[in-house]
């Protein structure tokens, strides 16, 4: 019987087919004769124990513009019709974001979601990095005015991010005596109930923000993403630009520490963000950088990552 994978994910009508890692990821899937299902969060539904979702059989194809093809959706029972759960929708990292994890969760031990969802709930992106504090820059997570003053006065130059955003959104440098910071701080306070995240500046993510990919905690390899001219985020999605880089002593003594957590957490796949050395993210919701990192190094972590599922349902 050929492995049966169901993917939430947003519409992948639109994906990239030369940098999308979930169309990679499913084409990889039909190189090895996997029969592929795909459907969005909203598509997920319990009833009285029996967990179904409202999918689309699909195949990948590396056709600009058409990167799959769909047939008529079905309703399909997750603990029995699939092997494998790919959870690949991007955050943002809210209350609909857990609840999926939640019910995911409950398949077990019938069906392997990957990554494991009750460690994706536990590990969000900017607060897994405190596992392991003597590689993250300094940092202060608060709602309290006076905390973050007072890290400011301290620190200086500082970013400002939301504490569950992603993709490089509302993510601002402050730097010594810009007057708009306590009206930033106004703005975000005022907009949620979650704490904010304030690190100290690292002025090395001029020379770019590095993205490593691990596969079941091993570091695979891993790419530069250089800012515009003049900005501090590096992101592809805000114009990053992706340039070949190999790992330092100092990305693999990060990879090394955080690799066993992620192995022992069920984190199969993995994109970690460092700057100068210093550890800032731990995407295991939905990573991005696949086929960069297979173009730049020839290494293909989406056959990689495939070979581990594998091994994990011969294990179970």
């Amino acid at each position: 019987m050929s492995l049966r994978v169901a993917i939430q994910t947003d519409p992948l009508e639109t994906a990239n087919v030369d940098s999308n890692t979930t169309f990679a990821l499913a084409e990889a899937a039909m190189k090895i004769g996997a029969e592929l299902y795909e459907y969005q969060p909203q598509d997920l539904s319990y009833n009285a124990g029996r967990i179904t979702a409202f999918a689309r059989p699909m195949k990948a194809q590396r056709v600009k513009g058409t990167p799959a093809i769909f047939s008529d959706r079905r309703v399909i029972d997750l603990r029995g019709d699939v092997d494998v759960i790919l959870m690949r929708q991007d955050p943002p990292f809210d209350m609909a974001y857990i609840t999926a994890c939640h019910i995911l969760e409950l398949l077990k031990p019938d069906t392997l979601v990957v990554n494991d969802p009750a460690h994706v709930r536990s590990g969000p992106e900017k607060l897994f990095p405190l596992l392991t504090p003597e590689f993250t820059p300094p940092t202060l997570i608060s709602r309290d005015r006076n905390e973050i003053n007072a890290f400011r006065d301290e620190h200086k130059d500082v970013i400002v991010k939301p504490l569950y955003g992603f993709g490089g959104g509302d993510v601002f440098h402050i730097k010594p005596g810009d007057s708009n910071f306590g009206s930033l701080i106004d703005l975000f306070l005022g907009r949620t109930r979650e704490p904010l995240i304030v690190q100290a500046f690292l002025p090395a993510v001029a020379a770019g923000d590095k993205r490593i990919i691990l596969i079941d905690g091993e570091a695979v390899g891993g790419f530069n993403r250089v800012p515009q001219k003049g900005h501090a985020r590096s992101n592809l999605a805000v114009g990053g630009t992706a340039e070949p880089s190999d790992l330092s002593e100092a990305d693999m003594a990060i990879c090394n520490a955080i690799g066993p957590i992620l192995k022992a957490t069920g984190q199969v796949l993995v994109g970690i963000d460092v700057i100068g050395g210093r550890l800032t993210e731990v995407n295991n919701t939905s990573p991005t950088g696949v086929q960069q990192v297979r173009d730049f190094t020839g290494r293909d972590p989406a056959a990689m990552f495939w070979d581990v599922v594998q091994d994990k349902l011969a294990k179970a």
